[in-house]
């Protein structure tokens, strides 16, 4: 979710260029950058921080030059820091380039340009992506550009720059989005609308495997086969607001909708071979350290601490190892029991949680060996950990936390299994299995998500009434804790999660007429368990709506609206599950008028005890 700008024209680039990254600052960035074609050589300057930073680097004397591009970075590969941020350069300072992705094939790329004579200067997988250009130039920056993309395994927005033709931006885009503006005797490339929106609104909107060359009278598009294409102009209604959300009212709805791509690129390079081999290089863990965990302990707070729930349940059926779930707020107070062989875990998406931070400096106190699953490059969470996991949602302005929920959960479920693979738990034909199913859960959410009018059609039942429960067994219930959670941050309603089997044990004194009531079944081996208890609301007149997989017709007839999801393997139905619970959330929010994005009360980072 890093974010670029280009410029080609009659203009000075430099103000155009920090104008674009300014309308970018709301997808969150770590540092700031540009590069700049000015008469005598391609001028670079970049800094960590705030684009404030950047301004004060190049000062009030600012280069001139007529075309450039200027990028923030959210962290991915190497911590945040000057030579970190982009724009990168090859070995002869001619060419530079800005990068939106993940190159999963980068190690050894850079193996080989090094043993080519290319020198690297960063930690970044971008940086390859320069060299390649370079290594690949013959005097036709287009044609590098197609040949260094092709190397590329993974994802990318990228903007190529060089002195050597200093009258073109060459773009490529595979995976993440890549737009060109229109304008006259001048033209445009962005990562988001926002960044040209006060100049134009005609706009190319490239697609998967194109590539253009933009000049400042012209665009030429073609394919990464190198085949020219013609495409329509598309027109710009959004206003500048609506922009910055990618046309969605809020940014809870756009984070929502943009978990198909988070999933995909948590699961870059980590599930190999369409969900054959599941690989996570970066832990770095020996065989020896992997049959040397005796149980795992889990760690975090309110939606993190909810992935770990799930986790709990995933890892003690796969693992067959003892897993124990705590609050950081509680974990300082009381004497956990650990040892040695623990594989402790810690959860937060900013990777600065202040109780989280706590857990973790205690546990390492008491000699734990510490792997942590962040959504940020460079946190305090990340440099204290051992090992680090990183999910790759890319920034979460909405305070409701989603695609940083769902990535936490998939992380886990690679680790799960990762390790289940390592220690020889399951069978190859098991480890396949569950491998092919994750591959599809991406596919299986954006149908869920091309169901959202049904989910706004549930809400406008329970946008009328102050308190509502959701009930589950077993992963059912890690989720239903989610659910309720994100309904009561949002829509101000009291909800409340319950065990499906606990309704006997005082919940049902709570169920009056017409009350709502989330009921999730979709774990098969309780579902006539599950039936059971829905029978017992519906006795009292209860307003049942059930979340079930597709082909189990029996809560039919028993509920008063049911919400079929797409089938997998019951392990995984919590993916799945939490989606249409997000929208139920998001749509009962609106119906009620609320702040959608920033509830009274809430922090998106809680950062003090």
């Amino acid at each position: 979710m890093c974010g670029i700008v280009g410029y080609i024209g009659e203009q000075n680039a430099y103000p155009i260029l920090l104008e674009g990254l300014k309308k970018l600052e709301y997808r969150g960035y770590d540092s700031a950058g540009v590069a700049l074609l000015c008469p005598d050589e391609l001028k670079v300057i970049k800094t960590k921080g705030e684009i404030s930073a950047l301004e004060r680097k190049i000062g009030e004397g600012f280069p001139e030059g007529t075309a450039g591009v200027g990028h923030i970075r959210w962290a991915t590969h190497g911590a945040p820091s000057d030579i970190n941020a982009h724009p990168h350069c090859g070995c002869s300072q001619e060419f530079a380039v800005v990068h939106n992705g993940i190159i999963e094939n980068y190690l050894n790329l850079r193996r080989w340009l090094e043993e080519e004579g290319h020198c690297f200067v960063s930690e970044t997988d971008s940086e390859v992506l320069a060299h390649l250009v370079e290594h690949f130039f013959d005097g036709d920056l287009l044609q590098a550009v197609i040949r260094a993309v092709k190397k590329v395994e993974g994802s990318f927005a990228m903007v190529a720059v060089s002195e050597k033709e200093k009258g073109k931006l060459v773009c490529a885009r595979k995976d993440n989005p890549l737009i060109i503006g229109l304008g006259k005797g001048e033209n445009y490339i962005a990562s988001d609308v926002p960044a040209f929106l006060n100049h134009t609104r005609k706009i190319y909107i490239l697609e998967d495997g194109e590539a253009a060359v933009v000049t400042a009278n012209n665009v030429e598009i073609y394919s990464t086969q190198g085949e020219a294409l013609q495409k329509e102009v598309s027109e710009v209604t959004w206003n500048a607001a609506e922009a910055e959300k990618g046309g969605y009212p809020h940014f809870m709805l756009k984070e929502i909708m943009e978990q198909p791509r988070a999933l995909r690129e948590t699961m870059r390079g980590r599930l190999l071979r369409e969900g054959k081999e599941f690989s996570l290089p970066e832990l770095n863990f020996t065989p020896e350290e992997i049959n040397s965990f005796e149980q795992v302990y889990i760690v975090a707070c309110g939606t993190a601490y909810h992935a770990g729930l799930v986790a709990k349940y995933a890892m003690e059926k796969i693992l067959k190892l003892p897993v124990e779930v705590d609050l950081a707020s509680e974990f300082c107070y009381r004497d956990p029991l650990l040892n040695k062989n623990t594989l402790f875990i810690v959860i937060s998406q900013s990777g600065e949680t202040a109780d989280t931070l706590a857990a973790l400096r205690l546990a390492r106190k008491e000699g734990q060996r510490i792997l942590a699953i962040t959504n940020v490059v460079g946190s305090t969470v990340a440099r204290e950990a051992d090992k680090v996991l990183y999910t790759w949602a890319g920034p979460e302005i909405a305070v409701a936390s989603t695609k940083a929920y769902l990535t936490q959960i998939f992380s886990l479920y690679l680790l799960t299994y990762y390790l289940a693979q390592e220690k020889g738990n399951l069978s190859r034909d098991t480890l396949e299995e569950a491998g092919e199913a994750l591959f599809n859960l991406p596919d299986q959410v954006e149908t869920i998500l091309q169901r959202a009018e049904e989910i706004r059609e549930l809400a406008a039942y329970l946008a009328s009434w102050e308190s509502c429960f959701y009930i589950g067994r077993n992963l059912d219930y890690a989720v239903a804790m989610e659910g309720a959670l994100k309904l009561k941050e949002t829509s101000y309603i009291h909800a409340e999660a319950y065990a499906s089997g606990e309704l006997k044990h005082g919940p049902l004194a709570l169920i009056v007429e017409g009350i709502p009531v989330i009921a999730l079944v979709t774990q098969r081996s309780v579902m006539e368990k599950s039936l059971s208890n829905i029978k017992e609301i519906k006795a009292r007149c209860g307003h049942v709506i059930c979340f079930a997989q597709e082909g189990t017709i029996e809560f039919q007839r028993e509920v008063d609206r049911v919400f079929y999801l797409p089938a997998t393997l019951d392990i995984l139905m919590p993916v799945l599950t939490v989606v249409p619970l997000q929208l139920l959330a998001y749509y009962t929010a609106v119906a009620r008028d609320c702040p959608v994005d920033k509830p009274r009360n809430l922090a998106k980072s809680v950062t003090v005890e």
